[in-house]
């Protein structure tokens, strides 16, 4: 599943969630894990849009809910410096191996939360608070809809062997 790109770097889902799960690890700063939190959001609207058009038929609808919940996470107009150009999903172009991916995207979401949840117990401020857990939210609801479309993929699997 190839998507041609202007201009811009073309990376493939994998490498992209893989180097979004590095820069997790390394935030350490409410900022940081909210810019992140607002990286995989986007990389998951991405995957989901991409997946809805030229992912195996099966899962198409699902993958559209996967880019419609992602998209929902507003907390990157918190996100200043993560700005379009900025951010890591403006570089997909390939989903090479579908299943990995969405592996890989359920691992990044899951980090993601438990990041968030990091930042929830010592948020000082209701507005950040709130912020905090409508990102988890969103993950958490990204995140079922990854593996549900994994399933569909197993099941479909399952019935062609």
């Amino acid at each position: 599943m190839h998507m041609e790109k202007e201009g811009g770097t073309q990376m493939d889902a994998v490498r992209i969630i893989a180097a979004s799960r590095r820069s997790l690890a390394q935030a350490n700063t409410v900022h940081d894990v909210l810019v992140e939190a607002w990286q995989a959001q986007a990389l998951a609207e991405a995957i989901g849009s991409h997946l809805a058009i030229f992912g195996p038929y099966e899962v198409r609808s699902r993958a559209r809910g996967l880019g419609d919940a992602s998209g929902r996470f507003s907390g990157g107009l918190l996100c200043s410096t993560a700005t379009t150009d900025g951010l890591r999903a403006a570089q997909l172009t390939e989903i090479r191996d579908v299943k990995a991916v969405l592996v890989g995207l359920c691992q990044l979401l899951r980090e993601v939360c438990e990041a968030l949840v990091g930042v929830v117990i010592s948020a000082e401020e209701e507005g950040m608070y709130w912020t905090c857990v409508e990102a988890m939210d969103t993950a958490d609801e990204s995140r079922d809809h990854a593996a549900g479309i994994l399933e569909k993929l197993e099941v479909r699997d399952r019935h062609l062997a």
